[in-house]
């Protein structure tokens, strides 16, 4: 059967498995790709100001994929968006596709950094948010995606540890909780966050209405994270 790849249509939710379909081949990461689809299909959908014409502008709000082992939601919400051609997608992992197993910033429109070594994302996100208020720059948002198993990484904890008493109300972090964590205590992430001086919420990763509602919570003063419940990784 051949799949069509015409980037003029545009493309909604229900094309987003027919997308990720059109990527094969080893080291897909599938669980960790499909754990994160909903959440990154409501946040392009409806809460992200960024656009394939806006990659560039300072106003626009930045999305940091820190999951970044697991790309294929993430190529398939871009391809979907029209920041990557749908014909890149059969290429997915291939060596002369831009779309690698790791995403690279410099290879794909509307990435804002190489990701896949876990506990990076959420540090740069906080510089990102430093550096916009240190610019004057008070109206975009930073959001970054990580997984709960991430969150046993060091670099991690002196991250949201810093960002609480420094008020970065423009920072915004969603944890995708598939219970893969090797430390953590079960139900604790959006506690953890909390004692630091975040605003959290916790919510079914599968309902967009209550991301959405989530995502767009206000927070003043404070970051805010959205833990994101999805079915265990090997169930």
């Amino acid at each position: 059967m051949t799949i069509a790849t015409d980037d003029s249509r545009t493309h909604g939710y229900a094309d987003l498995p027919r997308l990720m379909g059109m990527m094969t081949g080893d080291e897909k990461h599938g669980p960790a790709a499909t754990s994160t689809l909903d959440v990154l299909w409501v946040l392009y959908d409806r809460v992200l100001r960024v656009t394939p014409e806006r990659t560039r502008d300072p106003a626009r709000d930045r999305f940091l994929l820190s999951k970044g082992h697991g790309p294929m939601a993430y190529y398939a919400v871009l391809a979907a968006k029209g920041f990557v051609p749908v014909g890149w997608l059969p290429g997915f992992g291939s060596y002369d596709s831009p779309l690698g197993h790791h995403p690279d910033r410099v290879l794909v429109p509307g990435a804002e950094i190489g990701s896949g070594s876990l506990g990076h994302g959420l540090p740069i996100a906080v510089g990102t948010a430093l550096g916009l208020r240190a610019q004057g720059l008070h109206e975009p948002a930073v959001w970054v995606l990580t997984g709960d198993a991430e969150l046993d990484e060091g670099s991690n904890h002196e991250a949201i540890a810093f960002a609480g008493p420094a008020g970065l109300e423009r920072l915004h972090t969603v944890v995708v909780d598939n219970s893969s964590a090797r430390h953590a205590l079960p139900g604790g992430i959006a506690a953890r966050f909390e004692a630091a001086g975040w605003h959290a919420v916790t919510v079914d990763g599968r309902d967009h209405e209550a991301l959405y509602a989530a995502f767009t919570a206000p927070h003043p003063g404070r970051p805010l994270v959205v833990v994101a419940r999805v079915e265990p990784k090997n169930a």
